[in-house]
């Protein structure tokens, strides 16, 4: 194994080349390169080493399929890539239930995203707010062949603003820019856009004011999106809980799982994990559809803290013998551009989904993120989510002692009335092996 050095040029050799510094550094450099050529995609290879930067292999997820989303009256067959154990299955489940109870309802409250230009300068505050005012239908003209498409598309530019934000720095200002991407995410485009305008606005002020010239910081979007958001909810009679022959009364589920959201909005360990299993939903769908599951997941954390304390995201309550629940969160989507067109698989997961428009898409995945959080809930107030969990984890724990099928098989009879851990999967096969 050879010891670990900075390594100069790496980025210009080819792929074989990087495996082989690679594999010299690790313990078993043969099995490292096959490993590495087996998980490589022979029918898209060459498309997906394009998609990043020193590219050895390709690393697949499971790409499944939760059924039964029934959003705003439309039922939908919604593609999800994520590997926990138990994530599709138990939003599948979710959504069969919200789906004999009259589905989801989602609407999108808005598109606007925005982004800023970050400066420095050192004049008079109202000085720089007058050249602003006199020089913004220029500059905004001047935007317009960065825009001109965006515009036929129904998005553009809907407000540049100037702000003074002295608490930052006491002459640090920033030109903040509100815009809509239509059915793109639209990063790209708002980022060259807040390049130019930089450089445009630099040069109008320059020739209001020669002696003082702005000194800019930086020009970037924001994936905080509080504009670009969408409120999906659910209702059912309490009566639809009830379960014959469960520990706990349809009224008591409904009281205990107001109880556990309300929990989950006052207490932030547990807000974490309850918001964890929303995005459990959003970004299984967000990485099948190609969208950016970061930017989407930063931007609900930031809105769950915005009044200064962290927040479960939902909302439920019991009205006249009515259940509902409710999940409001910004984000931004897109279903044009990017790897949603790009990406083979990404391309056809919108072709599934019946070639949404971005609103569409933000609904669906809104809608997932919530049958997710209900899913986890009732599992924890009810009889306790590690049970299901683990039942799930089985063939993960079975494949990581090298089980066969034959095992397999005697293995999901034996746990359907054992607990199942790792100790208990170990001595079960090794109990089998023995008797042979």
């Amino acid at each position: 194994m050879k010891p670990l050095e900075i390594l100069e040029g790496f980025s210009s050799l080819n792929r074989g080349e990087k495996q082989r510094v690679a594999a010299e550094r690790t313990d078993d450099p043969a099995t490292f390169k096959t490993v590495l050529d087996a998980f490589r995609n022979q029918a898209y290879g060459e498309i997906l080493d394009q998609f990043s930067e020193n590219t050895v292999s390709h690393y697949p997820l499971p790409y499944g399929l939760i059924p039964n989303v029934r959003v705003n009256g439309r039922l939908f067959l919604v593609p999800a890539v994520t590997e926990e154990s138990s994530v599709i299955a138990a939003a599948s489940g979710a959504a069969k239930f919200w789906a004999r109870n009259g589905g989801f309802q989602a609407r999108v409250t808005g598109m606007i995203k925005e982004g800023q230009v970050f400066f420095r300068w050192q004049g008079e505050p109202e000085h720089l707010q007058m050249i602003f005012d006199k020089v913004q239908p220029a500059l905004i003209q001047s935007l317009k062949p960065f825009v001109e498409r965006m515009e036929h598309r129904g998005g553009g530019i809907r407000k540049i603003e100037l702000i003074h934000a002295p608490d930052i720095l006491k002459d640090c200002y920033q030109l903040s820019v509100k815009a809509e991407t239509a059915d793109a995410m639209g990063a790209n485009w708002i980022n060259s856009l807040l390049e130019e305008l930089a450089i445009q606005w630099k040069k109008k002020v320059a020739a209001e004011r020669p002696t003082i010239v702005p000194d800019i910081i930086m020009s970037i979007l924001s994936n905080y999106t509080p504009e670009s958001r969408i409120k999906v909810s659910a209702n059912c009679p309490v009566s639809a809980f009830e379960q014959p022959g469960g520990t706990f009364t349809a009224e008591e589920i409904a009281e205990r799982l107001v109880a556990a959201t309300r929990i989950a909005r006052e207490d932030p360990y547990r807000a974490v994990t309850h918001n964890k299993g929303i995005y459990n939903g959003i970004d299984a769908v967000a990485l099948a559809t190609g969208n950016d599951f970061r930017a989407i997941e930063a931007c609900g954390h930031a809105w769950a803290c915005r009044d200064g304390k962290y927040r479960g995201l939902t909302e439920t309550k019991v009205e006249s013998g009515i259940f509902r629940i409710s999940l409001e969160v910004p984000f931004a989507a897109g279903t044009t551009g990017g790897l949603t067109t790009l990406h083979p698989l990404a391309a056809q997961s919108m072709k599934l989904l019946g070639s949404p428009s971005a609103s569409e898409l933000m609904e669906i995945m809104a809608s997932v993120g919530l049958a997710s959080n209900f899913a986890a809930m009732k599992s924890l107030v009810t009889g306790g989510i590690q049970k299901g969990h683990m039942k799930m984890h089985l063939k993960n724990l079975l494949l990581k002692h090298g089980a066969t099928s034959d095992e397999q098989q005697r293995a999901d009879v034996y746990f359907r009335s054992h607990p199942v851990t790792d100790r208990n999967v170990y001595e079960f096969l090794v109990t089998l092996r023995t008797a042979r």
